[in-house]
């Protein structure tokens, strides 16, 4: 029986309520010592091994919810370019970067992303690129020279690995091996993955409380993060285990990239690939005090593209729906 579209939006509407109520339910300090595997996977000779590959992607997600991935493609000196790029921009005054304000997903935001786990601010500012919506949020040339065709090259070369990736996922849950791949299509203007350039604030001293990133799911498919050595306060605890409210630190590394399953995915497998939950906390009395930055960039289906399991556990879903109804629970109103 066909159910009617009251019905699926009100099927929609308790999923995401229980997807926050989950999430405002991990604010707590929890214990931040707990040792768990980093599974590190080797991508080299991809297309060779890509059966072994996504096997051993498969088990870290299903065990885990994250994993990194080593030999993956992107040079450490394009890593290290856009870091630089990212330092340039949010060194820019607040003024200027005002005149590039986040709207549908892209440009800056200063502290305005509140997470249900802890209802404060992160402690944070932030530039998301998502290509079709950039026309007028790119800073100007004489502002950061090259900073455009910097940032684009780095998202396609994001692009390119995060459908490597997901390519194994799709066969693992039974897609065409190109499935999410063309559920991305970069040359769409439904496009809506995003590179995120994060600038968490230097701190004076450790605040309890104060959290420079709440607890918290991503909204995509699939997250690849790139860290800077030293810059650490990042933790992770699988969404299987979140009751436990155990947290695993992730020692930043430049070659590697940590990779997160999100809950666009976990719903797309019918939950199979639990979606994982991360935090930044602020720095304890000895450690570095200073900025943390990071990248992140965010598999996020094409706006039109449907949510839709190989077991049908939920009902259909557009992308674009999907994704606004997790925004507008993170971002204060203004």
């Amino acid at each position: 029986m066909t159910q009617s579209p009251q019905t699926q939006s009100a099927q929609t509407a308790g999923y995401v309520l229980q997807e926050l109520e989950k999430e405002a339910g991990m604010g707590a300090m929890g214990e931040e010592t707990f040792a768990r595997e980093v599974r590190c996977i080797d991508l080299s000779d991809f297309e060779n091994r890509k059966s072994e590959i996504a096997d051993e992607l498969w088990r870290a997600a299903v065990e885990i919810g994250f994993f990194q991935v080593s030999n993956h493609g992107i040079a450490l000196s394009d890593i290290r370019q856009a870091f630089s790029m990212t330092e340039d921009f949010f060194s820019l005054p607040d003024e200027v970067k005002a005149q590039y304000p986040l709207a549908r997903n892209a440009g800056w935001e200063n502290k305005s992303q509140v997470r249900p786990s802890t209802r404060t601010p992160d402690q944070k500012e932030s530039y998301q690129i998502t290509r079709p919506l950039m026309a007028s949020l790119w800073p100007q040339e004489e502002e950061l020279p090259a900073f455009k065709d910097t940032m684009l090259s780095f998202e396609s070369q994001c692009w390119q690995l995060g459908m490597k990736l997901l390519s194994c996922f799709a066969l693992r849950l039974g897609f065409p091996e190109h499935f999410f791949e063309q559920a991305h299509n970069p040359d769409q203007q439904t496009y809506q993955s995003t590179l995120r350039m994060l600038h968490y604030y230097a701190t004076e001293q450790s605040e309890q409380g104060m959290w420079r990133a709440g607890a918290h799911t991503d909204f995509d498919c699939l997250t690849l993060l790139f860290q800077r050595p030293g810059q650490g306060g990042l933790q992770v605890c699988p969404g299987k285990d979140h009751e436990s409210q155990q947290w695993t630190s992730i020692e930043p590394r430049e070659e590697v990239i940590t990779c997160n399953i999100g809950d666009m995915l976990m719903r797309w497998s019918d939950d199979q690939l639990p979606s994982n939950f991360h935090r930044v906390r602020s720095p304890l009395p000895g450690e570095y005090q200073g900025a943390r930055y990071s990248l992140a960039f965010f598999c996020q289906a094409n706006k039109d593209v449907e949510i839709l399991g190989p077991q049908a556990k939920y009902p259909a879903i557009s992308a674009e729906d999907y994704l606004q109804q997790r925004i507008q629970a993170n971002f204060a109103k203004g």
